[in-house]
């Protein structure tokens, strides 16, 4: 039987991820440090801090690899007039708003995915709290096993 002290570090464990936005990789910090001290306390808590830690790792996972594909498009766009042999070739640099890229439509479906996937992520976590606080398990989806 679950007592409300399991339910309530559950819950902290994964509204503990929004501290990212006050320390940097505090959504790695926080959740690690609480499930760390407490998994041996319950099972309960060792899955809900796994699962907390798993999906972190699997969004920035998603991050980098969305990132890896967006940034150089963007920089092919811009700098696609430059000529890199000439070096005094800056004076002619010049952005050309009115005849879009293919390759600026793709880099910026894929900012927009990354914005998306940034509120289902916090969506996400809310129903995970939520689900903890009401001592159920909770499986994030699209989430890579890391830790078992």
């Amino acid at each position: 039987m679950l007592d409300n002290h399991q339910k309530n570090i559950a819950t902290f464990i994964h509204l503990s991820t929004f501290s990212r936005f006050i320390i940097p990789f505090g959504n790695f910090i926080g959740p690690l440090v609480l499930w760390i001290s407490n998994k041996e306390k319950s099972e309960f808590i060792d899955n809900h801090g796994k699962q907390a830690i798993n999906f972190q790792m699997s969004i920035l996972l998603y991050a980098i690899i969305i990132g890896t594909i967006t940034i150089p498009l963007f920089i092919f766009k811009i700098l696609g007039n430059l000529d890199f042999i000439d070096f005094n070739g800056f004076h002619d640099f010049h952005i050309n708003i009115g005849k879009p890229s293919p390759l600026l439509y793709i880099g910026g479906g894929l900012g927009v995915l990354m914005i998306i996937a940034f509120i289902v992520e916090l969506a996400l976590i809310v129903k995970a709290s939520l689900k903890a606080r009401d001592g159920e398990p909770y499986n994030y989806p699209l989430t890579i096993n890391f830790l078992k």
